[in-house]
């Protein structure tokens, strides 16, 4: 954010040296590494880490705006008795400590978001109690469990207005959609995403088909995989500190985040939605997460006069405490010089603008280059650039553009995110991660966007093809004979490669065809069973192995003698036709080759030979 205001830890009550000591120690052992680049990602090749350059608000899932900052009680919980252990799984419904206590319903959120990542991303090591410390610090738990059934609050809870005045300027990236507002941002629902951090990063948590920021199942499981990114294990004190940070660049924040999650780990219990406990003092002097409906006793910040939509009118400067305001001095009397004007309060400084606030337009940095295409499985060749300039056409550094993959599609960059922010470098130039097609083919679209600021986004399309391959042979060279009425002996092995390398998991197809110029199928020779023992003579949706291989099932003939052939062909193009011949005594006359001389058998490659079929 902006700005910080500092904490307000407990005034005026007697924990105040207790809770000073608490951070004090706090920051002495858990002083982050703060991580450059994209919401404490590494940056991409290419791109400029700023590593003296802060995370910008717009670059976090919250906006670095407002949070509570009560701390625990030092003294942690003791583990309660009867149903329920109070430690572990802390789920006991029996009594306990106040703070200690978290509503039913946002507490089986939790859980529920750690078992799925126990299985989506089971190397981040995500503990359930680190998303209720997050909770506890953004909305109170959702203001003491406030939610519905289907774990919905009741009202939304809102951030303040990130208007640049007192907290970030993030302007309206979602057309007022989550937070009403269609001229600012604003941090939304019972963890605090903003906008443009859930647009990629939410999740339904439900099963209800919708991704809500204001279901406490959604928002948990967002916050779960938004900590689980970039390769983090969160049982490493490094990369527990990296990823809290990316949630609020404050190191104030982490040494709350840290206290609820060693307090919560300690024993917690259950307690009826709605009467979960709620903290009074935040980092702003207000009530994070409060409805616009609702006044709190202490307002976010001082309130100008509202001039229109979204806009705000300047403040008067209001009179010290304790002071009278002093009149405007009258004129002299009997008219000898007119009445002094009111001074004029001074102008404020104009504030710099940030690297952000030049950027006009963003572009591709290899506009021109074509269409990104790549098999299903194989790294795009093309890594997908975008520059940012002023309206003059000037490159501007150290500003943060967010690449979205958006459509029906499994493709992600490195490390299986769908979203990758990058901070450009002297040359305004920002190169996404790397992008891994899925197995799902078809085609999908990358967009560009500019982090805290709205500018036209870029748009890149990306085509995933089929798996393919351009070679098949077959693995041996033993004569396919048979008897009228009888079994091969060897079943028909192929190796598919594409461009020298093994193509694995390509489709294929297997045709029994009537001859060497005619493909369609043949209805006499030989023949594969199918499932009821009827002679099969096409094999459809056959796959190669992880090493490009496929083995056909048994070949049988019937009572037809003579040359047969066997064609298979995979997507990509690759075709391999092989020999069958059925003879009475279990051998072949030789068939005749171009250059005159006889062959008994295929070459190894498997080609056919330049006899036609005699299968009549």
């Amino acid at each position: 954010m902006a700005a910080h205001f500092g904490r307000r830890l407990y005034k005026g009550a007697a924990t105040t040296a207790v809770a000073a000591v608490a951070v004090a120690a706090l920051s002495a052992s858990e002083a982050p590494g703060v991580t450059a680049g994209d919401d404490g990602r590494q940056a991409a090749a290419g791109a400029s880490s700023a590593p003296d350059t802060p995370a910008g608000a717009g670059d976090t899932a919250t906006g670095d705006t407002q949070y509570y900052t009560d701390l625990p009680p030092l003294k942690s919980p003791e583990p309660a008795t009867g149903t329920g252990t109070g430690t572990g799984s802390g789920t006991s419904a029996v009594g306990g400590p106040a703070e200690a206590g978290i509503p039913a319903t946002v507490l089986d959120a939790y859980k529920k978001a750690e078992s799925e990542l126990r299985t989506a991303k089971p190397g981040c090591n995500l503990p359930w109690q680190l998303l209720a410390a997050i909770g506890r610090v953004e909305s109170g738990q959702a203001r003491g469990g406030q939610v519905d059934a289907q774990g919905t609050t009741l009202t939304p809870i809102l951030g303040p207005v990130l208007n640049g005045s007192g907290f970030a300027h993030i302007s309206d990236t979602d057309h007022g959609v989550y937070d009403g507002d269609s001229t600012y941002d604003r941090a939304v629902g019972p963890m605090q995403f903003i906008p443009s951090t859930w647009a990629w990063a939410g999740r339904d948590g439900n099963g209800d088909g919708k991704k809500d920021p204001n279901n406490i199942y959604d928002a948990a499981l967002a916050t779960a995989h938004y900590l689980c990114r970039n390769g983090w294990d969160l049982s490493d004190q490094a990369d527990l500190n990296s990823a809290i940070l990316s949630y609020n660049h404050s190191q104030e924040y982490l040494n709350t985040v840290l206290s609820w999650l060693e307090y919560y780990r300690k024993g917690t219990h259950s307690v009826p939605d709605g009467t979960g406990q709620l903290p009074s003092h935040s980092s702003g002097g207000g009530t994070p997460g409060t409805h616009p409906g609702t006044s709190p006793t202490v307002p976010w910040q001082p309130t100008a006069p509202t001039t229109g939509p979204g806009k705000s009118g300047t403040p008067g400067t209001p009179a010290e405490p304790g002071k009278p305001s002093t009149p405007s001095k009258p004129g002299k009397p009997g008219g000898g010089s007119p009445t002094e004007p009111p001074t004029k309060p001074p102008t404020p400084p104009t504030k710099p603008p940030t690297p952000t606030d030049t950027v006009d337009h963003l572009k591709d940095a290899d506009a021109g280059t074509g269409e990104l295409t790549a098999r299903a499985g194989d790294t795009f060749a093309r890594k997908i650039g975008a520059r940012a300039e002023t309206k003059a056409g000037k490159a501007v550094a150290k500003v943060r553009i967010r690449f979205v993959i958006n459509g029906d599609t499994d493709a992600a960059f490195a490390g299986g995110e769908k979203a990758a922010t990058v901070v450009t470098d002297a040359s305004g130039l920002a190169v996404a991660p790397a992008l891994q097609a899925g197995e799902k083919t078809g085609s999908f679209t990358v967009r560009a966007l500019l982090v805290g600021r709205t500018v036209s986004a870029v748009d890149y399309r990306a085509t995933v093809t089929a798996r393919a391959a351009d070679k098949l042979v077959r693995t041996g060279d033993t004569p396919l004979l048979c008897t009228p009425g009888g079994t091969f002996a060897d079943q028909v092995e192929v190796k598919a490669t594409y461009k020298g390398a093994v193509a694995d998991r390509v489709a294929a197809t297997a045709t029994l065809v009537t001859s060497a110029e005619d493909g369609t199928e043949n209805d006499k020779g030989p023949y594969f069973k199918g499932d009821d023992d009827k002679p099969v003579r096409t094999l459809k949706d056959l796959t190669t192995d992880g090493k490009g291989l496929i083995k056909l099932p048994k070949l049988y003939a019937d009572d037809t003698t003579g040359t047969f052939l066997l064609r298979i062909t995979t997507t990509g193009g690759a075709t391999l036709t092989v020999e069958l011949k059925v003879a009475a005594d279990g051998t072949a006359e030789p068939s005749p080759d171009p250059s005159g001389s006889p062959s008994t058998s295929p070459s190894p490659s498997g080609s056919p030979s330049a006899s036609p079929s005699t299968g009549s």
